[in-house]
Order: structure tokens, then C-alpha cells, then sequence
């Protein structure tokens, strides 16, 4: 048996191997060890191996499932070894094969799987300037190639994605890029060859070249491709027909958002990483979960395509004044199909996958009803592509009993009527059959006894049963089988063979049950192309009906799209801080255009900058989804990316420090904005000394103010950024109001024109709880130091204008600072800080403190 399963072991080596013995999956060696640690389950010994005895820890084979999602979740692969001999014709051990490999990235039970989520396994190769990029989501079907042509850009998309697994090349030279996602797997180099990809996908494609899916000249896209299909094929050991086409993601057709952008908007996951107070969360009130996964593929990728975006909001609007709720109720009967399409195609559905997948085409008749009304051009496309399945229908609801058993082991799920051979052995195998009544009238008869009986227990069988006092009577034939106190029991050749056929037919009836299973794979087999699409257009329906729902809970506005350069709205409001607000959220207006590239936000800590930030970047999300936004006349121009800087945070296990951390996306912000892009920028420059993070925060705002003109919102506490619209055209001053009265603070959360007067840092400090000697000692400086910097304003010196030339050379606005006082200056010019004695540098201090004060 060892023998066996390190033979097995040999070829799976750095996974987890369940060896099927008897009831249970056993695991030895370091796999034990490793197990019992994960799952929490007893480390036992069996025999001995060098001496020393043999690891081994187990998990009931009833209740595998439970134990494999748990070590899904942990990012473990699991290797399911199977019996696949005879224990009865076998000699030594019954030959065992390993039969799945279950990972993070292509598991597709539903046990096993988050159902509101996308389980997607991805390959990266290729290098710093060119990446490709492969994804495929083997419970859909899905299977998308990309180039990526920055490590910004890889990023990204890794982050929008979010696989579950990620395979890479062993040669893969950015490593450091990806090291800290999780699921990371090495694949052999050869996995990644050109030639060995395309020959793979044009074998599962059956197509002699992939110029007809557009993607032929994606050379590393390609690789990857060619890896994550080689990979899947190892891991699921079946034929693939629902992978029927790759495509390529074209970048322009989307509205392109950063990883920073994805996390500081809080699109799907909130900064602490769960899921509530997110848009999603908000947004969310599909009826099925492929709907569910379809809205968020929309929250992470807005389009631009203004056909398209247009058609949703038409749809959006007919459904509100439609049948909506009906709409909602039909859609949670039929239920998620999407994945039970992938598990019919890889052939692993269990009994309640055909359950749904009847109880789905029970429902389409009716939901087309419900649709055949509607004039909409969006809704009527996805009609079409639903259609409805009679043969199906006919088909399960002949097949299926109506509540199915989880698996198939115990039988049960073929109903009565399909199969006059199994309804047969059913019978046979409950006794429920007429051979004894009738075997027992004609014994009676025969034997002359009135009394005799045919029965049957567990234990003994089938029996003819006797009193004492007549038993001298039993014919020749009767075989005496069990004497009791008052009766005799005996058997019969006839009733021996009965017994047989009754005590076999059950074993009969599963393998016939198993056989007829397993036939509805090949009769559904011809309709999954068709049923895939409708799963579809059923999650496309589902995500439309859940925005016009929201459109109407949540006080939506339809937005006009259109190819200007300007984002317009009023009465904005935040979608998801206006849901766990208990007092009304107080609206605000916003205009950018050609006169109004840049707004300079100031106003208090706590005034509501960043929320009127977000709530711009969130509304002009939304309208990019086709979704209604929380805004009355929105006008949303051309947009082609979102960037956002927004909060502190560091990213210690990489070395970058919080303003390292800030620097980075600044730049990212600064190489790839464009005209067209919406840029948040919040606090720039505040992780450094006070002149460098002006000077830092001035230079990115003209940069993006001249040379980029960007939309942008800059949120700043550096009063000196106020001035900017002076000198520079598009920039304009706005605040967030606040009132102040006896040393407390009320905020308005309106925005008005202009730049704050103060920035109220003292009050919201105090707010915060800061003991009060601390606030005191606080306002005790900041008294002191306004007045100095009254008194060097007054004695300024202002330093010499640049010329024309000089000021055309940097391309950039000047900051004016005071100079020191010219004796101070000349007395450092006259001094080599070096050469001085720490008792020399004292009395130089000093000399310096009294021209200061002459």
C-alpha cells in the first residue's frame, strides 16, 4: 500500500494527496503533518518506514467537501485519489488513480466556491515593458488574453481581477512585482512556448488559427494563455467544452482605474477589507448570484462605449416603469445556471444542478412573457438569446425527482417513471411487489395450512413460516431454515431464488440509476452553447432590473453622456455615505469644464473634501456602468481614466515608507493622466517638511493645471495654493463651509466658491478628544507664531524677479519666500560649519540669535 501511494505522491509532490482507503481519505508523511496543522484533525501513526512510525491523519470520504473548501480558502491544492479497481478481482492493493486535482483557481464545485464572487485563475509572463496576461474563469467559461505595457498598468489589472491563482514562468524575471499576491504557482518554462500555445488553443477551439478572435498577434498574451489552458486541462482531467472562445480586452474600451484608484474608492472591498459600505454593497440587490459577479465585472470595468451605455440606461428606464418586481421574483426561481453549465460541461453536476437547471426552464416561458411587452432594443437583444428549452424541460421533469439528494451515492434521484427497469428493481429491492401474497395463497392451498405465512426480517431473509403443530405437514421441497419456540421457518428453491434477485436488485438498481445519470450528460450535451448564452443574457437582465430598482429606491437621475470635455452636476450626492448617514447628506453641485479644469478644495479637516471628492469619482463611475447616478442634471463629458490620491499608507513589507507610498502614485498620476482623465489629489505633499510639501503640492498642481489639463480636484491645508488661479487659467478656488463659535466648530458640508478662511485644525483636534492643556498650549503657539509671521512680513525682502526667459525655461509658476535678513546671510557665508569647534558652533548661535533680533 505504501508502495502505491509514494508512487502516486511521486507525481504530485508539492500538493496535498487524499488517498481514498475504505470510508475514509488518508493522508501520510508530511502530508499528515501538514493537514493535521491545517485542519485541525488528529495526527495518527500506521506502521513504520526506517524505523520510525508512519504519520498519517484522515478525513471521513462523506464529509471531504467541507474539508477541501477550507483548504481552498487557505490557497492548498488538493490531489483526490480514488479506487477505480475491483476489491473483488483485485490482488494486493485495488489499483487507485488520481481522479481530480482540486485548486483555488479552477475548483467549480458549488461547495467550494463564494457564489457572489469571480474565481478566476490567471498566468502572467513576458517583462518590465511587456507583459501578457491570460484569465480564465473555468466555472463560466470565460477566457480573456491582454498585454499589459508598465508595471503600473500589470498591477492594475491583477488588482481588478483579483485571481485566486496566479501561475508565472520559472524563469519570470519581475517576481518582486508579484510576490505578494496570493495563489502564486511556478510552471515549467515550456508551459509558456508560443508554438505549444497556439497548437493547444486551437485544438480546444478547433480552429486552424486564432485571427478570427483577434488576439494573433498577442505573442505573450498568448503564452500565457496557452499555460492557464495546459493547466486546467491537468487539473480537471476532462474535456473543456464550455472554453469556446478567448477574447481580448482592449484597453480603450474601458474607463482604465489604478489599483490605488480601485482601493480609495472602495468599489468592492472597503479599506479594511471587508464588503459593507462599499458601492457594491449599496448597489447589490441582484436576484441571482451570476447577476451578482456581473455587476461587480461592471464596477471594475466602466466602458466607454456610448452606444451601449446608452441602450442600458433605456432599459433602465423602461424597467422602472415595468414590471420590476415580477421581473425580481422569476429571476430567484431560476437561479444561478451560469456555473451549473460549467459543471454539466465538465460533467461533475451533481443531482440539484439538474433540479435548478429544470426548475430555470420551468421559468423561461414565463419570463419571456414578461419581456414580450417591453420596446427596448437592450432588453429585446437579451430576450432573444434566452429563448426557452422544451425539450429540456420535458426531459428533466420526467428524469428528476423534485428534491434530489445532494450526491448520487444513495440513489434517489431518478424519478419513478422514466426507466421501467429501474422503477422495477426499486420495487424488487423494497419487496414491494405482489410474489408474496401471492406465493403464500398458493402455499396455503398446497400445504393445507390456513396459518402458514411468507415473510421476511433483515437477518434471516426470506422464510415460509409454520406452527410446530403443523409443521409435519411442509412438502418435500421445504428446507428447514430457523426453529423458534412455537413456529418453524423454512425456504424454498423458488423463494431462495426470489431472495437473490430481491437482495441484488438494489445494488442493480444504483448501478442502472448511476447509468442513466450519467446518459442526461450526453442528451443535455447538444444545448450547452445555446444554455450558456442564456445564462448570459439572464445575469445582463438580472443586472439592469437590480439598477432600475436602485434607480428608484435611492432617488437615481439618468446622466447625459457625451463626447465634450466637461463633468456638470448638481445636488451630488455620496451613494454609499448618505446610506449609514442617520442626518440628511447635504448635496453639492459641481462644474468642470474648459474655463474649469482644476477646483482647489480647502475648508477643515471633517468638512467633507474627500467625500465630495469621491462622491465625483463614484457618479461619474456609475454612469460609465449604464447605471443611473445619485445627481440631478448630471452632464458627464469624455473620461478615460480615474486616478485617485487619497489617505495615508504605508507598504512596509516593500520598503516604501507612507510618503514614498504618496510619491508613487503622485507620479503614476503625473505620467499617465491625460486630458481626458479625472484626477482626485488629496493632502500632496504632507509627508515631508513643510517648504518641500508646498513646493511639492504647487508643482503638481501647475503641472496638471498646464501641461495635462486634467479634470481635477485638489484638496490642500497649503493656504498658498489659493493663489494659484491668479497665475494659472482653468484653476478656481472652492471650499467646504464651516462656522466657528466660542472655540467650537459646526460644519456645513457645503460647497461654496472661494478659499477657506482657516483651516480649523485646533477645533477638530478638540472634537477629537485631545486633552484640553494640550489644546491650550496648542492656540498658546499658534498665536506666537502668526505674529511672527506678521512681523517678518512686515520686514520682507522680496527676491529679484526672473526674467521672461527664465520663468518660460522652468514652465512653471514661482512661489515667492522671504529671504533672511543680509547681516545673518553674511555672517554663514563667512563660516565652514565643518572647521567649528562644538564650543565654537555654540557662540556662533549665539551671535546669530542676537543679529536676528537687531
Amino acid at each position: 500500500m505504501m508502495r502505491q501511494y509514494l508512487a502516486i505522491k511521486a507525481q504530485h509532490p508539492n500538493i496535498l494527496l487524499f488517498y481514498r482507503m475504505g470510508d475514509f481519505y488518508e493522508l501520510f508523511f508530511e502530508d499528515a503533518k501538514r493537514a493535521a496543522h491545517l485542519l485541525d484533525i488528529s495526527l495518527t501513526a500506521r506502521g513504520k518506514s526506517g524505523g520510525e512510525p508512519i504519520p498519517m491523519a484522515g478525513v471521513p470520504y462523506h464529509a471531504v467537501e467541507s474539508y477541501l473548501a477550507r483548504l481552498v480558502k487557505m490557497g492548498e491544492s488538493i490531489a483526490i485519489c480514488e479506487q477505480v479497481g475491483d476489491p473483488a478481482t483485485s490482488k494486493g492493493p485495488v489499483e487507485r488513480q488520481v481522479q481530480r486535482i482540486v485548486t483555488p483557481g479552477t475548483v467549480t464545485d458549488e461547495a467550494l466556491l463564494e457564489e457572489r464572487r469571480d474565481n478566476v485563475l490567471a498566468a502572467v509572463c513576458g517583462h518590465a515593458m511587456q507583459y501578457g496576461l491570460a484569465t480564465l474563469d473555468v466555472s463560466s467559461g470565460r477566457f480573456i488574453v491582454s498585454e499589459c505595457h508598465s508595471d503600473e498598468q500589470l498591477l492594475a489589472e491583477l488588482q481588478r481581477i483579483n485571481p485566486a491563482e496566479l501561475l508565472y514562468p520559472e524563469g519570470f524575471a519581475n517576481l518582486p512585482l508579484i510576490q505578494q499576491r496570493k495563489g502564486l504557482r511556478r510552471r515549467p518554462e515550456w508551459e509558456f512556448d508560443i508554438d505549444t500555445a497556439v497548437q493547444q488553443l486551437n485544438a480546444q477551439f478547433q480552429t486552424k488559427e486564432l485571427t478570427g478572435f483577434g488576439v494573433s498577434e498577442l505573442t505573450y498574451g498568448l503564452q500565457a494563455a496557452g499555460c492557464v489552458l495546459q493547466y486546467v486541462k491537468d487539473t480537471q482531467r476532462t474535456a473543456l467544452p464550455h472554453i469556446r472562445a478567448i477574447y481580448q480586452e482592449q484597453p480603450d474600451s474601458r474607463v482604465q482605474l489604478d489599483a490605488a484608484t480601485r482601493r480609495n474608492l472602495e468599489l468592492t472591498q472597503s479599506l479594511n477589507g471587508g464588503i459593507d459600505n462599499t458601492l457594491f454593497s449599496v448597489l447589490d440587490t441582484t436576484a441571482t448570484a451570476m447577476g451578482s459577479r456581473l455587476l461587480q465585472r461592471f464596477l471594475h470595468s466602466p466602458i466607454t462605449d456610448l452606444y451601449e451605455l446608452n441602450n442600458r440606461q433605456n432599459a433602465i428606464a423602461t424597467l422602472m416603469d415595468g414590471p420590476g418586481g415580477e421581473l425580481t421574483d422569476t429571476l430567484k426561481r431560476i437561479g444561478d445556471i451560469e456555473r451549473v453549465m460549467a459543471r454539466l460541461a465538465l460533467r461533475s453536476a451533481r443531482p440539484r444542478d439538474f433540479a435548478r437547471l429544470r426548475n430555470a426552464c420551468n421559468e423561461l416561458p414565463d419570463l419571456q412573457l414578461l419581456l414580450k411587452p417591453m420596446n427596448d432594443v437592450l432588453l429585446n437583444e437579451l430576450a432573444a438569446q434566452i429563448n426557452t428549452y422544451p425539450e429540456i424541460q420535458a426531459l428533466l421533469n420526467a428524469a428528476i425527482v423534485d428534491n434530489p439528494p445532494v450526491v448520487l451515492r444513495d440513489g434517489g434521484v431518478i424519478a419513478e417513471g422514466y426507466n421501467a427497469e429501474l422503477d422495477e428493481l426499486r420495487n424488487l429491492s423494497k419487496g414491494a411487489t405482489d410474489f408474496l401474497d401471492q406465493m403464500e395463497l398458493r402455499e396455503r392451498e398446497r400445504t393445507g395450512v390456513p396459518t402458514l405465512k411468507v415473510g421476511y426480517n433483515r437477518v434471516h431473509g426470506f422464510f415460509i413460516e409454520m406452527s410446530r403443530a403443523t409443521s409435519s405437514q411442509a412438502p418435500a421441497d421445504y428446507i428447514r431454515r430457523q426453529t423458534l419456540k412455537n413456529t418453524e421457518r423454512f425456504i424454498t428453491p423458488e423463494l431462495k431464488e426470489h431472495e437473490d434477485k430481491v437482495l441484488t436488485s438494489q445494488g442493480r438498481a444504483l448501478a442502472l440509476e448511476k447509468q442513466l445519470y450519467d446518459n442526461l450528460f450526453e442528451l443535455l450535451h447538444p444545448f450547452l452553447n445555446a444554455l450558456i448564452d442564456t445564462a448570459a443574457a439572464l445575469a445582463k437582465l438580472d443586472v439592469i432590473n437590480c439598477l432600475a430598482e436602485r434607480a428608484e429606491t435611492l432617488e437615481l437621475y439618468r446622466p447625459s453622456l457625451t463626447a465634450g470635455q466637461e463633468i456638470h452636476y448638481e445636488a451630488g450626492r455620496h451613494p454609499v455615505v448618505e446610506q449609514v448617514m442617520e442626518s440628511p447628506f447635504i448635496a453639492n453641485p459641481l462644474q468642470l469644464d474648459n474655463q474649469r479644469r482644476m477646483l482647489i478644495i480647502t475648508g477643515p479637516n471633517m468638512g467633507g473634501k474627500s467625500t465630495y471628492m469621491r462622491q465625483t469619482a463614484l457618479i461619474v463611475l456609475m454612469a460609465y456602468i449604464g447605471s443611473f447616478v445619485p445627481a440631478q442634471n448630471a452632464v458627464i463629458g469624455k473620461v478615460d481614466r480615474i486616478f485617485t490620491r487619497i489617505g495615508a499608507s504605508d507598504d512596509l513589507a516593500s520598503g516604501r515608507s507612507t510618503f514614498m507610498v504618496e510619491m508613487t502614485e503622485t507620479a503614476n498620476i503625473l505620467h499617465n493622466a491625460t486630458a481626458h482623465s479625472l484626477v482626485l489629489m488629496d493632502e500632496i505633499g504632507r509627508g515631508t517638511s513643510t517648504y518641500d510639501g508646498l513646493s511639492l503640492a504647487w508643482a503638481c498642481a501647475c503641472y496638471l493645471a498646464k501641461n495635462l489639463s486634467a479634470y481635477t480636484l485638489f484638496a490642500t491645508h497649503y493656504f498658498e495654493l489659493t493663489q494659484l488661479p491668479e497665475q494659472e487659467q482653468g484653476v478656481v478656488n472652492v471650499h467646504l463651509d464651516a462656522v466657528e463659535h466660542n472655540e467650537t466648530i459646526r460644519f456645513m458640508h457645503t460647497v461654496e466658491q472661494g478659499a477657506a478662511s482657516k483651516s480649523y485644525g485646533l477645533q477638530v483636534a478638540q472634537l477629537a478628544g485631545v486633552p484640553k492643556p494640550v489644546i491650550d498650549l496648542a492656540r498658546t503657539k499658534l498665536h506666537e507664531l502668526e505674529n511672527q509671521k506678521l512681523a517678518s512680513n512686515s520686514t520682507e525682502i522680496a527676491t529679484p524677479q526672473k526674467s521672461t526667459d527664465q520663468k518660460q525655461a522652468t514652465g512653471q509658476a514661482e512661489m515667492r519666500f522671504s529671504d533672511m535678513a543680509n547681516p545673518v546671510k553674511d555672517a554663514l557665508d563667512s563660516i565652514s560649519p565643518d572647521e567649528l569647534s562644538p564650543r565654537q558652533a555654540l557662540d556662533f548661535l549665539y551671535t546669530l540669535k542676537r543679529l536676528s533680533e537687531s
